[in-house]
């Protein structure tokens, strides 16, 4: 190869490199900014125990949202899924404790207190 034609070949080379760099710089950017957008639609939710009952009895969720369950209620509760196998069981919360629970998959998730099985709760994920 000629000299100019090994210039050529370094200029290209230079260029594809600098191609590679910013094609990178994009897709790092629009992973920045979709990652809030994402976080908006799985924010952690609450459901509230208090005078035996589950509050909202019904909860919405997308799917990766975080439901905790936080015991104000002055005596001990469980929150145990009503499936065959078990997807979430709590271990007793007394007054003031919480327990969380990821859910990755749509689906109508129902649960209840095992210490007091009238109280009955249900997650739906979209």
């Amino acid at each position: 190869m000629t000299m100019p034609a090994l210039r050529r070949v370094g200029v290209v080379k230079q260029v594809a490199k600098r191609a590679a760099k910013m094609i990178a710089a994009l897709w790092i950017a629009t992973a920045l900014v979709a990652a809030p957008a994402f976080a908006a639609n799985t924010k952690p939710a609450t459901v509230v125990i208090d005078n035996f009952s589950f509050s909202p009895a019904q909860l919405s969720v997308a799917a990766g949202s975080t439901v905790t369950w936080e015991n104000h209620d002055d005596m001990p509760h469980t929150i145990v899924n009503d499936a065959t196998p078990r997807e979430f069981k709590s271990a007793p919360l007394d007054s003031g404790e919480h327990f969380s629970q990821t859910f990755t998959k749509p689906g109508t998730y129902k649960y209840f207190c095992s210490i007091h099985p009238h109280m009955t709760g249900t997650i739906v994920v979209k």
